[in-house]
């Protein structure tokens, strides 16, 4: 552990570009991030932020190939989206750079030729799967077939995601190339690989025995189970046309396997950002802290430390305070069946209101166990918490001053016992909140803070100064110049989770931006000080735009049964003889009304061109009577007459069943006389 460093390098996962960012990565990676650095800065901590697009890698191009563009066209569009998003959410990265830059296909192609040249890598050839009519070798993302274990027949050469079983290539039952259906042959190629192995000694001594205090219990469980599984040789190129090129003979066609190439990311961000780089990364007086999801421990536990120690001249991570996963609404965050809140249509949907989101998001991270995000509990937390106790006690305090005494702060005259407390606990407070931050535990620190707004409204509520103006003006000056400087301290301590909020509250109360230290201070507002007109620091979150949102996860749920629903197979083959015995015709809906004493069935009226005829059909769950009439529908007017609740039917109206069991009325393209004929 890096004691009283000189410095800090804070770096968060690098998101992929090849979509958006959802509320599962702000919780588990950018949000804590962001609030440490934030609070770096306060306590006037020499702090890089850093972060950058992973641009490389299959996602990138299967991404592309969905879209119809370019591989860089792809990470172009999704680097602004994502870079646009953290900035008005208002993550505060003092660089957000990206992989497919220049610098860094120089850094991470320096980087493995040092490791090159001293022998750090060992060279293997080994059979893969190769698509002879694309001429390439196939990533496990480019390779489907039947999953050996459930039957899926779209498996893909690394997962399936029907059961979740992970799986090789080679596992695949009639495996093909997605890039031309065809099926691949094997093939030999050459790939270079980092031996984990040789450094298994050395990680469980670093990790095993000299993190465990320190590390949370899940980053440590992982990396010890990985360990005491034994470590193998991990490939660091691979055969791609998309990619960091490895910069040595006899690698033609090979690129930096993304994972490698990445993490050397954090590096070349910071390159780009200062000529000062190196004493971020090399100094041992500066300490390294990773932020990531508990997908990434491996990677930035094991795998990147590995790296650092091999080249040697780095500094390795002092922490990697990685999160569980953010489920939603019960479900699993899933970015291919669209099951997310994107970041960037919460901040359209919900204009300036980032604070909000930031808020919840830390109020229910996953630090420890998986948790769930619920619109139900975002309006919740908005109004009971932030409304009713935080923007209530700033309410009431800059309100009231401005009533009382024109907006000057007004002077304390003689302490009672109750107000001494108070002011004890607002001494106390930041080194309550700092302790909870520097163990990254956001969600108490953030617990904390509320506890202060919740004694000022307590001391408000108790000591009633609206009542005591009448008959001790003197009193409510000490009263309300203690609730100014809770008031003061609040704008400080906000700063790293609620940042708008903050330099709202800072123009009411008219003062500038205070450093850590000055928070808990009961003279931050001296008496004469004149603060600014009183405005509403948060707004209530309204029933229909939380319905809104809950409608269109609903709509996305709807979305992917419908895609994902299995289609009933064919019927037995019939003769053509048999299909002209039917006669179908057009017809238009004359009248419609429901049967009487059922849930299913209307009572039609149907022209059919031949003659008016009365249908009962089965479909008044899915249509209003009064909806249907004039509208041309595809009867059946030869079949058989049939009694129903005692009204005769003659015909059947034809219906198209959805998915998800709605129906819906086969009918002409455009209008066709009554009597037409459907062949």
């Amino acid at each position: 552990m890096t004691h009283n460093p000189k410095r800090y390098t804070v770096t968060a996962a690098l998101p992929y570009a090849n979509g958006p960012v959802h509320i599962g990565h702000l919780a588990g990676v950018y949000l804590p991030a962001d609030i440490y650095a934030r609070y770096l800065r306060l306590q006037n901590r020499d702090v890089k932020f850093i972060c950058g697009s992973d641009e490389h890698g299959v996602p990138i191009t299967i991404r592309a190939k969905k879209e119809g563009i370019t591989p860089q066209q792809a990470v172009d569009k999704y680097h602004e989206l994502i870079r646009d998003s953290f900035r008005d959410f208002n993550i505060s990265f003092d660089v957000y750079d990206r992989t497919s830059s220049k610098i860094h296909a120089e850094t991470a192609g320096d980087f493995f030729k040092k490791l090159h040249a001293e022998g750090k890598f060992i060279e293997q050839t080994t059979q893969q799967y190769y698509d002879e009519k694309a001429q390439q070798f196939l990533a496990d993302r480019y390779i489907v077939g039947t999953c050996p274990k459930c039957g899926n027949e779209n498996a893909y050469g690394d997962q399936c995601e029907a059961c979740g079983t992970s799986l090789n290539a080679t596992d695949l039952i009639n495996p093909k190339s997605t890039l031309s259906g065809a099926v691949p042959v094997m093939r030999e190629t050459k790939h270079w690989y980092l031996p984990l192995n040789e450094y298994e000694p050395w990680l469980r001594e670093w990790i095993v025995e000299g993190h465990k205090s320190d590390w949370k219990s899940n980053v440590y469980g992982q990396c010890k189970s990985w360990i005491d599984q034994g470590l193998q040789p991990r490939a660091v190129t691979r055969d791609l046309d998309w990619g960091v090129p490895v910069p040595v003979e006899g690698a033609e066609g090979k690129v930096l396997y993304v994972w490698f190439d990445a993490p050397i990311g954090y590096i070349s961000a910071t390159k780009a950002l200062t000529d000062d780089w190196e004493k971020y990364w090399k100094d041992e007086e500066t300490k390294l802290v990773h932020f990531i999801g508990k997908d990434n421990i491996v990677f930035h536990c094991i795998i990147f430390p590995s790296m650092l120690k091999a080249h040697g001249d780095y500094i390795l991570p002092d922490n990697v305070p990685a999160n569980e996963f953010l489920n939603l609404e019960g479900e699993k965050i899933s970015t291919s069946r669209n099951w997310a809140v994107w970041l960037h249509e919460y901040l359209q949907d919900f204009e300036g209101k980032a604070d909000v989101l930031r808020y919840v998001l830390c109020a229910n991270a996953p630090e420890t166990k998986d948790n769930d995000f619920t619109w139900k509990d975002y309006q919740a937390r908005n109004n009971s918490e932030l409304l009713s106790i935080l923007g209530n006690f700033i309410n009431r305090a800059v309100v009231l001053t401005q009533k009382y005494y024109e907006g000057d702060v007004p002077a304390r005259g003689e302490l009672t016992d109750y107000d001494k407390t108070v002011l004890a606990d607002l001494e106390g407070m930041p080194l309550v909140i700092s302790t909870y931050i520097e163990r990254y535990r956001f969600r108490d620190a953030l617990s904390e803070l509320m506890n202060l707004a919740r004694l000022g409204n307590k001391y408000l509520a108790d000591t009633e100064p609206w009542k005591l103006i009448k008959t001790d003006a003197e009193r409510v000056k000490t009263i309300m110049n203690i609730a100014l400087q809770i008031s003061a301290s609040l704008s400080i301590l906000m700063e790293p989770f609620l940042p708008a909020s903050a330099t709202k509250l800072r123009t009411m109360l008219n003062m500038p931006q205070g450093q850590w230290a000055d928070a808990g201070a009961a003279d931050l507002l001296q008496p004469g000080h004149t603060i600014g007109k009183p405005e509403l620091l948060f707004e209530k979150v309204e029933d229909a735009a939380v319905e809104a949102q809950v409608q269109k996860l609903l709509d996305t749920k709807k979305a992917n049964e419908m895609a994902n629903a299995v289609v009933e197979p064919a019927k037995e083959d019939i003769t053509f003889e048999d299909f002209t015995k039917l006669d179908i015709r057009v017809g238009t809906i004359l009248e419609a009304e429901k049967v009487a004493k059922t849930k299913k069935l209307l009572k039609l009226k149907v022209d059919t061109g031949i003659d008016q005829r009365t249908v009962v059909s089965g479909i008044a769950e899915f249509f209003k009577p009064e909806d249907i009439v004039g509208q041309q529908v595809s009867i059946l007017v030869n079949l058989a007459p049939r009694e129903i609740k005692g009204i005769t039917s003659q015909g059947m109206i034809l219906m198209a069943e959805n998915a998800d069991g709605s129906l819906a009325f086969v009918q002409p393209s455009k209008e066709i006389r009554n009597g037409g004929t459907v062949s």
